[in-house]
């Protein structure tokens, strides 16, 4: 997590709007641009929009709650995990999620020896899904979307090695689909992309008042929602 401004946040759930002009200048932007990609808009300058693969799999119909009979895993890291988290709980198909911390060497991390750089892990969220109604692709795709993946240990004003991007899998399927989706990326972006991809070992959650943090502060984390997400404490 980091902490930055909440200037221009969008929090819209059922019939709750709070907005700023900043925010409905956005929108409005993202809207009349249609199908162009509002892509990577980075740390705390304002609220990050949902691209096109987002939109994709947030159109879909949310079937009563994702089913967690024969449910996978899938682990994530892409700078603040707070805001990452919320990004994967609106999309259909996640019946669960945990932010923590993975790829590190000292056993059961706290928050500040994550934050120090000298456990060497990195902040991640660890998504349960339902591979009938959201494919492994679907979540690698939303993940390469929803942050800056050619910046070595760095999403916007966030520095560290807890803030690296990388993706930790659960099987070879999950890597062998992870490496095609770093490898298309990579040629859409036309620059090398720093996101490691490894199998995973142990996760530890963080600490309790991390869990569900934008959530809890007030933006909606509804299945389906568009809403900008803006990363602030």
């Amino acid at each position: 997590g980091n902490a930055g401004g909440g200037a221009g946040s969008v929090v819209w759930c059922g019939s709750t709007l709070k907005t700023s002009v900043p925010a409905i200048v956005g929108l409005a932007f993202a809207a009349a641009l249609g199908a162009v990609v509002l892509f990577l808009t980075m740390g705390n300058a304002g609220g990050k929009v949902p691209g096109p693969a987002q939109l994709q799999v947030l159109a879909r119909v949310a079937t009563a709650g994702a089913s967690t009979a024969g449910a996978e895993k899938a682990t994530f890291a892409a700078g603040c995990f707070w805001s990452v988290e919320l990004a994967f709980q609106r999309l259909p198909g996640v019946s669960k999620t945990q932010v923590g911390y993975i790829a590190g060497t000292t056993p059961s991390p706290t928050y500040e020896q994550v934050s120090s750089g000298s456990s060497g892990h990195t902040e991640a969220v660890e998504i349960q899904f339902d591979p009938a109604s959201l494919s492994y692709r679907d979540l690698v795709q939303v993940f390469f979307e929803i942050h800056d993946p050619t910046t070595l240990n760095r999403q916007g004003n966030d520095r560290g090695t807890q803030y690296r991007s990388g993706i930790y899998t659960h099987s070879e399927e999950q890597a062998k689909v992870a490496e095609e989706e770093k490898a298309n990326t990579q040629k859409a972006l036309g620059k090398t992309v720093a996101t490691e991809i490894k199998p995973a070992t142990t996760f530890y959650a963080a600490e309790a008042y991390h869990q569900q943090y934008l959530a809890k502060g007030g933006q909606c984390s509804r299945t389906g929602t568009k809403d900008n997400i803006k990363c602030y404490g």
